[in-house]
């Protein structure tokens, strides 16, 4: 079975018609949109321009270059209001689905993910259209894209999703990298409705902190787990300093098959975080830093600190064929 990276993203600023969009409108977006270019490997000039040919390619190389067979590539909807208006003013970037399923064509690489906001007025049609297109994959951040995932009005599509046997890739937990609309969503209780309706569904980043003063929902995830065998959760971000806590709490839980392996590139990917919380060791440390790519980089931290070699697998068995 193929090892996926089932956690990246994909990022552009449209230069090449991709239709994609980077808010670059205030010092602290701009701050975080130079640290993403750096941990992609990429020059800075690119945010001026050239972005969509840059990243991609890099991308690729760093793919062909790693461990890894393929990655779950994720589009990106914008926020929308409960009359599924869109927010754009609440976003920080935009991908489209038509460019990621483009990608998902013409590179074996990329396993194409749509990202659909259930309130939209097109969503099922939407929906639809990505599934004959071949994605394989849906992705929302709840708490970002105001998402209230078991609100009853969005039941057809969670059925709709559930049929055609796409994987649902959740954000959970605390977020600060992108805008939060509701808080409250960050619970992966919020999942309850899709994984009744059969979906085979990914808590990402294991329910857990980002911030210091965000809840901790890992014990929750665990919880469903019992009740929900659809259920997942991935370890993506979990090498940064503020969520290393969550890995350990997914080491040792009983859950290790619930395990998806995910790097949330372009977030910077690094071992002190694994190695403050004695997850790996000085040795290791050293080693992890020693690699370029940060794709393999994260690979490499995810084995020193205990993940199965099946987590790079599962998420192969879920996918619809």
């Amino acid at each position: 079975m193929r090892k996926i990276d089932g956690h990246v993203h994909l990022i552009g600023d449209g230069s090449d018609g991709s239709g994609c969009w980077l808010g670059l409108s205030n010092p602290l977006r701009i701050s975080f949109a130079c640290l993403l270019a750096k941990s992609a490997g990429l020059p800075l000039s690119v945010l001026k321009s050239g972005m969509d040919s840059a990243y991609l390619e890099q991308a690729l190389k760093w793919i062909e270059d790693s461990s890894l067979d393929a990655v779950v590539l994720l589009a990106m909807d914008y926020p929308h209001d409960s009359e599924g208006l869109p927010m754009r003013n609440k976003a920080s970037f935009y991908v489209p689905n038509p460019i990621v399923l483009s990608l998902g064509r013409k590179h074996e690489e990329f396993i194409p993910a749509c990202s659909i906001h259930p309130a939209r007025k097109d969503a099922i049609e939407e929906l639809e259209k990505c599934i004959a297109e071949g994605a394989k994959v849906l992705k929302l951040l709840p708490n970002c894209h105001n998402v209230d995932c078991s609100d009853r009005s969005y039941r057809d599509f969670w059925e709709k999703v559930s049929r055609a046997g796409l994987v649902f890739l959740a954000h959970t937990g605390g977020e600060f990298s992108v805008p939060v609309v509701n808080a409250g969503y960050a619970d992966p209780r919020v999942l309850r409705l899709p994984l009744e309706c059969g979906v085979k569904t990914i808590a990402a980043h294991g329910a857990g902190r980002s911030g210091i003063l965000d809840p901790d929902y890992t014990s929750d995830l665990f919880s469903m787990f019992e009740q929900y065998p659809n259920l997942f959760t991935d370890n993506s971000a979990l090498c940064s300093p503020n969520r290393w806590r969550t890995a350990k709490a997914l080491l040792s839980s009983r859950f290790p098959d619930r395990v998806i392996h995910g790097s949330d590139y372009p977030v910077p990917v690094g071992g002190v975080g694994p190695l403050m919380g004695g997850l790996i060791t000085s040795g290791q440390w050293r080693q992890s830093r020693a690699l370029s790519n940060p794709l393999e980089r994260d690979c490499f931290l995810k084995r020193a600190m205990g993940f199965p070699d099946s987590s790079f697998t599962k998420l192969e068995q879920l996918l619809p064929l």
